[in-house]
């Protein structure tokens, strides 16, 4: 069905705008609307268009539907037909029941009766009228009265109000309605909206009557006026026809959203980082995603999990015929994305070298050169979009005006134009590129707009300098040696540089199920994760990173109240507890997929396996003589302490599993990879000899052979009192705690591949952990099962996986958390040090093995 309706541009890109929404209600009248006008309103049927469209956008998830309409409820249900999904409202806003009708009070119902009774008298002398008597109200329809009697009947239908008293008169099309409760279709409209919890709503109407309704549009609100005749609604279509194709049109477009389709895959998503904060650009230079003044600030762009209402940062060129190249530049985190008559340079400044400095400003600097014609679109939205964004125009550029930290974008030569959007407002402009490069520069931290005492070619190589000079003192394995080097680089830039402490992932809330609840807020330190991102980079020979979150971790629990046994699994780059999780609900997730959360409620649970990382990574720092100190030996014993004091409880293990805690075989083994790292540190190290760390690792080793091996599985389970498979289980061979040739492990590495993997990914467990839906395959899980499988002797098939592993890196080389073999998407946040560091970990051993 063809219409005007998609033809009007304007139109079109509110409908994309409304179709990913958090919450959406979509609201309509129903004669004129949903149903063609007709002479006999009992023959008002709705368009079988209509009907579908309403009943496909109500069973999607996070949408409502809601028919609001002057007839009588029991008439509006018997004539649309539609299902329990819609919201049914009857007699403008009265009647939300059924059975509202049987309630009424025995003075409403007289009240009724003598209007019904003076209407019939008022209106027998007056051919083609007819009555439509609801519970509180009466409709005096005069389609079919002669013009030149109507306002004779009207005069008349007045006077009988005015004689009855309390009696509310509102006109419409073709009809003139006598109200006994005076509501109106607003204040319905915004009952249904408080009752769905909507954040944003569409109503569509053709009535006199349905303005009452567009007056309570706000915001992100739609109003789209059916036909002729004045209104505030500020869109317009033709006719109920319209109404469905325009219907049909949002499903479509929410349904697809709702799926992940016109949304950026994550893995081609590359970051840009100054050690303080990090950018996620897409493939056509759009920044999506930026947190300031540091990595778990709040965002000033948040379109990466709230779409383009949420903020973003975009150039393009003017003709977008020709889809665009993008790679990093060199070995750097400088970003460069081309057409044929534009390029796109980008990165974070990092040209004084000193990531380590607590206050100091971020600059993201974007150099636009060519031939061609681009439009530059600057749309900050403050704390994820939900404090209103002023944009203020001044000598040089633009200023946020009302941002908490001072915020600029120096843009000299650029003349920008500014709209307002909803509560927020937004720059653009259009630049020829013949009248030479624009350089742009996002200034947060300050409100100066003066140049930068170097120029921007000489800021870039800096910034360049910065990056490579340190891959330059790497030792490289022959293995996928450019893919190594960009995780390592990539493992670098998650370094908080002026703490130490070193990120899981730069994102929040990308979801390990598309559409789903699994959604967490990674931009923290988990001392796990950082201990393992920073052991891959020893192993490369940079071991800086290492030394400086041991610092931080020291810091830690110098500050804390409590001693190293309750050290909780993760904090902020600053050392602090976390804020109490929460969920931003205006933002409605990466496609769809809700909530958009911050913080993260693990910080809370009990993770014993946090203590083997660290040792494991000091033990590794020993073997490379790098500089450990008295600090480091009483951080060795405050840890194999720890262990000792609590290594037989139960925890959340290393999935941090939302339900009661268990034995977990993984827990068990790095408590025992703890004591035997210990051992050997004080021995080689620091001279020294600790005969009872033996015992208590011997202790360990024979608990977890004891509890943690099934032999009606064949294989070391996830905990001590299931069956369930998990592949962290792999650590008891990975980690030497058995041999490599142990037929135990042998069969546990059998196991985990023929149940948990499937294709290029291994998932962690396939067990009900108490969430809904499925996640994907666990990449680090894949680089394990690699590992292992050279361990048992099964190095062809390593060979095999690792090279399937490196297919799902991203186009400049980044890896998000998971992977689901079935749809062959990246999920989870990205990129993830976890998938990397793996990575970095599988070359190595498999470069080893040609030595």
């Amino acid at each position: 069905m063809e219409s005007a309706a998609l033809l009007n541009k304007q139109l079109d890109d509110r409908i994309n705008q409304l179709a990913r929404t958090p919450i959406l209600l979509v609201a309509c009248d129903y004669d004129g609307t949903v149903a063609p006008i007709v002479d006999d309103p009992m023959k008002a049927l709705p368009l079988r268009e209509t009907a579908v469209a309403l009943r496909n956008l109500a069973t999607l998830p996070h949408t409502h539907v809601a028919v609001i309409s002057g007839r009588s409820l029991r008439d509006l249900a018997m004539l649309s037909r539609l299902p329990v999904e819609v919201h049914l409202v009857g007699s403008h806003g009265t009647e939300f029941d059924i059975d509202f009708a049987l309630d009424l009070d025995p003075d409403l119902r007289d009240h009724r009766r003598r209007l019904v009774a003076g209407l019939h008298d008022a209106c027998d002398k007056f051919d083609g009228v007819t009555l439509e008597k609801k519970p509180t109200s009466v409709a005096v329809h005069y389609r079919r009265v002669a013009d030149d009697q109507v306002a004779s009947l009207l005069a008349d239908v007045v006077a009988v109000a005015d004689q009855i008293g309390d009696v509310t008169v509102r006109h419409g099309k073709m009809v003139c309605e006598l109200l006994l409760i005076p509501t109106n279709k607003g204040e319905a409209l915004t009952t249904v909206r408080g009752s769905v919890g909507a954040s944003a709503v569409m109503f569509l109407g053709d009535d006199v009557t349905d303005e009452d309704a567009f007056l309570t549009l706000q915001g992100p609100d739609m109003g789209v006026k059916v036909g002729d005749g004045s209104t505030i609604a500020k869109y317009r279509i033709g006719s109920p026809d319209d109404v469905a194709v325009l219907l049909a049109t949002l499903c479509a477009r929410r349904s697809d959203w709702l799926a992940g389709a016109g949304v950026t895959a994550i893995e081609d998503h590359s970051m840009l980082s100054d050690q303080r904060t990090a950018a996620l650009v897409t493939p056509d230079a759009r920044i999506s995603w930026l947190c300031v003044p540091r990595i778990d600030s709040s965002a000033i762009f948040a379109e990466l999990v709230g779409g383009p209402g949420s903020g973003h940062f975009s150039i393009e060129p003017t003709d977008t015929s020709s889809a665009p190249t993008q790679s990093y530049v060199g070995d750097t985190l400088i970003l460069r994305t081309s057409w044929p008559a534009v390029t796109v340079t980008d990165y974070l400044d990092c040209s004084d070298g000193r990531p380590e400095r607590i206050s100091g400003r971020t600059d993201l600097v974007r150099v636009i050169e060519g031939d061609g014609k681009a439009r530059i679109e600057f749309a900050p939205r403050l704390d994820f979009g939900r404090f209103p964004t002023q944009l203020e125009v001044r000598e040089g550029g633009l200023e946020v005006v009302n941002a908490s930290d001072l915020v600029v974008l120096r843009s000299p030569g650029v003349s920008w134009n500014i709209e307002d959007a909803g509560i927020h407002q937004t720059a653009w402009a259009e630049v020829d590129l013949a009248d030479g490069p624009i350089t742009l520069e996002l200034r947060c931290g300050t409100a100066s707009m003066r140049p930068d005492r170097s120029d921007e070619p000489s800021r870039r190589s800096s910034t360049a300098d910065y990056w490579s000079r340190w891959v330059e003192k790497l030792d490289l394995p022959d293995t996928a040696t450019d893919l190594v080097r960009r995780s390592a680089l990539t493992l670098r830039a998650l370094c908080y540089g002026p703490t130490g402490a070193i990120l899981a992932a730069p994102t929040t809330s990308l979801p390990e199920f598309l559409g789903g609840v699994r959604n967490w807020d990674y931009r923290y330190c988990w001392i796990r994760d950082a201990s393992l991102t920073a052991a891959a980079l020893v192993r490369l020979g940079s071991i800086d990173e290492a030394m400086n979150l041991l610092d931080w971790l020291l810091q830690v629990i110098e500050s804390s109240d409590t001693g190293p046994e309750r050290l909780s699994p993760l904090y902020t780059v600053n050392g602090q507890q976390l804020p109490p999780e929460a969920t931003i609900e205006e933002l409605p997730g990466y496609a769809g997929s809700r909530p958009v959360r911050v913080g993260n409620a693990a910080d809370h649970q009990v993770q014993l396996d946090v203590f083997g990382p660290v040792l494991e990574l000091i033990h590794q720092l020993g073997e490379v003589d790098a500089p450990l100190s008295a600090r480091h030996w009483r951080l060795v014993e405050d840890l194999v302490g720890a262990v000792d004091q609590r290594w037989s409880e139960p925890d959340q293990g290393i999935w941090e599993i939302r339900a009661a805690p268990r034995h977990h075989v993984y827990s068990k083994v790095m408590c025992w990879v703890s004591v035997d790292r210990a051992i050997d540190i004080a021995e080689t190290v620091f001279g020294r000899e600790r005969p009872e760390w033996k015992n208590l690792r011997d202790m360990i080793a024979a608990d977890v052979l004891s509890n943690g091996w099934k032999d009606e599985v064949g294989a070391f389970t996830a905990a001590y009192d299931g069956t369930d498979l998990d592949a962290s289980v792999l650590m008891v061979g990975l980690a030497g705690l058995v041999e490599p040739d142990d037929p135990r492990f042998v069969s546990t590495v059998n196991s985990v591949e023929s149940w948990l993997r499937d294709g290029p990914t291994v998932y962690r467990y396939k067990h009900d952990d108490g969430l809904p839906g499925e996640e994907g395959g666990f990449n680090l899980m894949t680089s394990w099962l690699i590992d292992a499988k050279i361990l048992v002797g099964d190095v062809p098939a390593a060979r095999d996986l690792f090279n399937q592993l490196t297919n799902l890196a991203g186009p400049t080389g980044l890896m998000a958390e998971e992977y689901d073999p079935v749809t062959r998407r990246a999920l989870g946040n990205h990129p993830q040090a976890y998938s990397h560091l793996g990575l970095i970990h599988n070359a190595c051993n498999i470069s080893a093995l040609r030595g």
